[in-house]
């Protein structure tokens, strides 16, 4: 009993709770630049074609590695003195998430979508930079052993914010109208500012082999004692930032195992990503009114989702990382079935609403879980930003690119099918994972 009362109480400790309400935090902009922008938009008369094609928005996402070194390296000027590295870069993309919203309320799609798309894109960079930084700040600031914790507790924030950001907008849409439910979601985005300024700065301890690297740096940079000051300070940030990172990672796994693990990274998520965009118009085409909508995802998709965090964190401590993302995928492919299903069918219900939302909750809610552990269990202490955004980046962008040619798809094989076809896109994942529980790569995973 008192081993139990042990593991809960590592939940009352004030950098995993400071991590559920920057979770939310997280989660807050997401929707609000896609799924929730693409229901605004269909109610507005946008074509899908264009609504399909705006989800590329979120490429921003999956790009932040070209900028991740910077959120790393570089300090901001007076920001940094006062709150530390992380929560300096942390509030800043705050404050940048809250003024792109406030653009977004006031947009109209009937005056054309260039205008949002604008907005949209310079939310999602900011909402990117913060993830950068708030990524860094969770792994730096609690040991490996609970991170199950601070993953647990970012996954259950972020799936408020989640659900806060599209059943809570659409409420909102039909009483209020759009313009005033998008100043609303602004006005939540200060959740976050509130919480990095009430939290405490990481001081993480670097390990011994990257500081041999960073003596590397030194003697290259002593070696170059000719070139000009300004040359040599940005090689010298380069070797450091970008490409010790990447050395750091191929040497603690090597380039076989490294290079398996980055491609199966980069296809975990295809199924989730390329139906993000349509499933909000596939609801609003298959006859559902937002307050439906909005009712099975707050009464429903919300109490799956945080089941499907708990679960994750379970089956991580039972099955370990590997087998748990085996499940995680096996349920993403059975919930997209389960949209299937319901696009047969010509008369809406909610109960099949329910069942499917509920499916899909639950699966991504184990599914988001176990990939964040995973990926955290990878990176160094000494690049954790660069690292974490890389593979970030590298799981993100694949299905991102894919995202956007699903408006494209859907008119021409139907909802149905379109369905079934993402749920088939998690196929090479699974294989990938078979292949490595099959072979002693994975043990390496544990070695380091």
């Amino acid at each position: 009993m008192k081993g139990w009362w042990a593991a809960i109480g590592v939940y009352r400790q004030p950098r995993v709770l400071s991590m559920l309400f920057l979770g939310f935090s997280s989660g807050l902009p997401f929707y609000l630049v896609f799924q929730t922008l693409s229901a605004w938009l269909r109610k507005s008369g946008v074509p899908l074609t264009t609504i399909g094609m705006l989800s590329w928005v979120g490429i921003i996402y999956s790009i932040k590695i070209l900028w991740a070194p910077i959120v790393d390296r570089v300090p901001l000027p007076i920001l940094k003195r006062l709150f530390g590295r992380r929560r300096s870069w942390m509030l800043l993309a705050q404050a940048g998430i809250v003024f792109g919203l406030l653009n977004l309320s006031a947009s109209d799609p009937a005056a054309g979508v260039l205008h949002i798309a604008g907005w949209a894109l310079f939310t999602a960079f900011c909402a990117a930079t913060q993830d950068i930084a708030l990524d860094a700040w969770r792994i730096e600031s609690a040991a490996v052993e609970m991170q199950g914790a601070m993953a647990a507790a970012y996954q259950i924030g972020y799936r408020v914010a989640l659900i806060t950001a599209s059943a809570g907008v659409f409420t909102l849409a039909e009483r209020i109208g759009w313009h005033t439910s998008y100043k609303t979601m602004a006005a939540l985005a200060l959740v976050g500012i509130a919480t990095t300024l009430l939290s405490k700065e990481p001081h993480p301890s670097s390990p011994q082999r990257s500081a041999e690297r960073e003596e590397k740096v030194i003697r290259w940079v002593e070696s170059k004692a000719r070139w000009p000051h300004a040359l040599r300070e940005a090689g010298a940030w380069f070797l450091s930032a970008v490409v010790c990172p990447l050395v750091d990672f191929f040497e603690r796994y090597g380039w076989r195992l490294g290079l398996l693990t980055l491609v199966f990274m980069g296809t975990y998520r295809l199924t989730d990503f390329t139906m993000g965009s349509m499933i909000t118009p596939f609801y609003i085409d298959h006859g559902y009114t937002l307050t439906q909508i909005a009712t099975i995802v707050k009464l429903y998709g919300l109490l799956m989702s945080l089941v499907g965090v708990l679960l994750g964190g379970v089956l991580i401590a039972k099955l370990g990382l590997l087998r748990s993302l085996v499940t995680g995928s096996l349920l993403i492919m059975l919930s997209n079935a389960g949209f299937a299903v319901l696009a047969t069918t010509h008369t809406p219900t909610l109960l099949g609403l329910g069942l499917a939302n509920g499916l899909d909750n639950l699966a991504l809610g184990i599914h988001g879980t176990a990939l964040i552990a995973f990926l955290s269990s990878l990176t160094s202490p000494r690049y954790t930003a660069t690292q974490y955004a890389l593979f970030s980046s590298i799981y993100a962008l694949p299905g991102k690119i894919l995202e956007g040619t699903s408006g494209f798809v859907v008119p021409v094989i139907g909802y149905p099918a379109f369905f079934v076809y993402t749920a088939a896109l998690s196929l090479p994942a699974l294989a990938l994972l078979y292949g490595l529980t099959r072979t002693r790569l994975y043990d390496r995973y544990r070695a380091n």
